[in-house]
């Protein structure tokens, strides 16, 4: 394969929301099948899909160049921002980046992500900068004829990023490129800076252009129809390489400079082994920490306990091997801080769950005030929550009082600084019956219309169905395609729509914690609704990055229960013993009645039926119906039944089992 001709520095993702319709999946097939060996995703402002675009290019031979296209303001009310592309060269570069990212939305103050041209002319060691094309500073002075301001504006940049500023042209056919771009070569000519050549790509195939169209009207609520509206151009597809060589014929050193910073460009973005803050600054430290407070929350546990379910010894020999499992797997700074912000929660009468989910096998974390369950009690295994043969990050799913959960939250904000501490990012998408309306209408269709092609496709939250599976199964669409032809358009726009992502939120409860400033590991997010931000990266990512997750989940059942024994209390009077006791007959009467409207896990209408049939008379049953209410298990819910009552002889897999 010979030298390449022209690298794409200008390629918008799915993850510009709204804004462009390239996927990775179909960026790679495109990439691949025209052997290009490098591309720079540079995304609008953000870096979301940073990390995964890095390691999904390098995995497929394709280098990545880590870029981001800015919408730069210089603070003054009502004016129009410009625009700037920089590309990191090297890790400093790449860390710069993150951080202006970062500034970008966590310093607009109206919520639309902009960076303030301090910042762009500020540490710029590590960047290469592209001064925007027609959307530049320097464009939009030269498309109105003030030639000496954009020079100046050129001087400017080139003087922050020396010998690292190229003037950027593309050609995609509009008016504001017709009027700066002679300006703009006789600019760079003068100032000795060399051009580049860019494409602004926001679909790949030329026959997505109309999709794309639609798409943008959905982002700004605009109709087709209309004309004075955003648009992009119909060329704005991935061009190949010869595609460019015609297009920038006459300028073959634009197109060679994209392979210039193709070549200058040597950082990606990383996966990182995960990483905390340090309970010590000794090698040891944390593992002697832990074992100093396992060993005494235990002899506390065991001085309170009732009912020991194994001999004191092997509790202790019990929590050693854990210790042992933890310390090898290099976790002890995981079980302190969780176990820190539940005890701090606690004394601040903050009510928190007794734990749930595999956790709940741990003799260390109801050591530590984590978890309220003896799991010796249960035979719960350890094994299920952190397993050396199957190396994963241990994960507590902790419930707080619903109200009170951000009194935690801004306590590990506290402790470990506000640089340090964020949300996670969610995306959401367009999916089958949102696009269908959507699409509808951008296209003004009568909204009965509409809604009645989206109430076609079946609603399943747990699992939505794609579009083109509803279409296969209800022939009602034929029908409706038959009467309007427009209804076919509808439907080809919608499925080449559904699943890009239409917006940015925030994960309910997920929140990372690191030993450094954040935006040193990851670019950071802004969400208005949010008092911390976000991480750029989604769960996934952002774990792969090196981030650990902490899931403060809110649960109003906490919340509901410490609110009636404060009622209780108010009146003078308490609760029973029996409030912290698995073997209370009133409880298990109330359960085997089906009243239990607000009791976790058991109120919905088909929990309560089987309650009343099984009728629970301990813990044991408790857990058992729980496990088996669910799809698939859901059908043994009568043979266990038959066999509590004795009406059916249990059989077993293995004698073991009999117990």
């Amino acid at each position: 394969m010979g030298e390449p001709s022209f690298i794409h520095l200008g390629v918008k993702s799915s993850y510009s929301l709204l804004q462009s319709m390239v996927t990775p999946k179909g960026l790679v097939s495109w990439l691949t099948e025209q052997a290009m060996p490098a591309v720079s995703v540079a995304d609008q402002n953000c870096l979301f899909g940073a990390l995964e675009f890095s390691e999904l290019l390098s995995g497929n031979g394709i280098q990545p160049i880590m870029g981001c296209t800015f919408d730069v303001t210089d603070g003054a009310p009502r004016s129009v921002p410009t625009q700037v592309r920089l590309y990191a060269q090297n890790d400093v570069g790449y860390r710069r980046l993150m951080a202006l990212s970062s500034l970008a939305y966590l310093e607009a103050d109206d919520g639309v992500p902009k960076l303030h041209q301090t910042h762009l002319m500020d540490a710029t060691d590590g960047l290469i900068v592209l001064t925007g094309g027609a959307a530049g500073a320097v464009g939009q002075l030269a498309a109105k004829g003030k030639r000496e301001d954009a020079g100046a504006a050129l001087d400017q940049l080139a003087q922050a990023y020396p010998g690292r500023c190229y003037v950027e042209l593309t050609r995609h056919g509009t008016e504001a490129e017709r009027l700066s771009e002679p300006v703009l070569i006789d600019l760079a000519y003068e100032a000795g800076l060399p051009l580049v050549a860019t494409h602004d790509v926001r679909f790949v195939k030329p026959e997505d252009a109309e999709a794309n169209d639609a798409m943008i009207c959905i982002a700004n609520g605009r109709y087709l129809g209309e004309e004075d509206r955003p648009r992009v151009e119909a060329s704005q597809y991935l061009k190949t390489a010869e595609e460019m060589a015609v297009l920038f014929a006459d300028l073959p050193e634009a197109l060679a400079s994209t392979v210039e910073i193709a070549q200058r460009c040597a950082v990606k973005a990383e996966l990182h082994k995960p990483i905390l803050p340090s309970f010590s600054d000794e090698a040891d430290g944390e593992d002697r920490e832990l074992r100093r407070q396992a060993i005494a929350g235990l002899e506390s546990r065991l001085a309170e306990a009732d009912t020991l379910y194994a001999e004191r010894e092997g509790y202790f020999e019990r929590l050693d091997y854990e210790l042992g499992i933890i310390e090898k797997m290099g976790f002890p700074g995981y079980f302190l801080i969780v176990s820190d912000f539940i005890k701090w929660a606690k004394e601040q009468d903050i009510p928190v769950g007794p734990g749930r989910g595999s956790g709940a096998g741990s003799l260390v974390a109801w050591s530590l005030l984590i978890t309220d369950l003896d799991p010796l009690r249960f035979d719960l295994l350890f094994e299920r929550f952190l397993n050396p043969e199957r190396v994963s990050m241990p994960d507590f799913d902790i419930d707080f009082c619903q109200e009170r959960r951000g009194e935690v939250i801004r306590y590990v904000r506290d402790k470990y600084g506000a640089d340090s501490v964020a949300m996670i990012i969610t995306f959401g998408t367009l999916q089958a019956k949102a696009v269908v309306r959507d699409v509808g209408r951008v296209m003004q269709m009568p909204y009965g219309q509409v809604d009645r092609l989206a109430k076609l496709i079946p609603f399943n939250p747990a699992n939505p169905p794609k579009l083109q599976e509803a279409i296969d199964d209800e022939p009602k669409f034929d029908e409706e395609i038959e009467k309007d032809a427009r209804v076919g358009d509808l439907l080809d726009t919608a499925l080449q729509l559904e699943g890009l992502y239409r917006s940015a939120g925030t994960h309910a409860a997920g929140v990372v914690i690191a030993d450094r400033p954040l935006t040193e590991i990851v670019p950071l997010y802004n969400d208005p609704r949010s008092e911390l931000p976000a991480t750029q990266f989604n769960m996934k990512w952002a774990e792969l990055g090196g981030l650990v997750k902490f899931d403060f989940l809110g649960l109003k059942t906490l919340t509901v229960i410490d609110r009636a024994l404060k009622f209780i209390r108010r009146d003078g009077d308490d609760v029973t013993p029996a409030w912290n006791s698995l073997d209370d007959p009133a409880t298990y009467e109330l359960m085997a009645s089906g009243d239990t409207l607000g009791v976790f896990q058991l109120e919905g209408q088909g929990m309560r039926d089987t309650l009343k049939r099984v009728r629970p008379g301990n813990i044991e049953d408790v857990i058992a119906i729980i496990s088996l209410y669910r799809p698939g298990p859901m059908d043994n819910i009568p043979s266990y039944n038959m066999r509590k009552q004795g009406t059916e002889e249990p059989d077993y897999l293995h004698p073991k089992l009999e117990p």
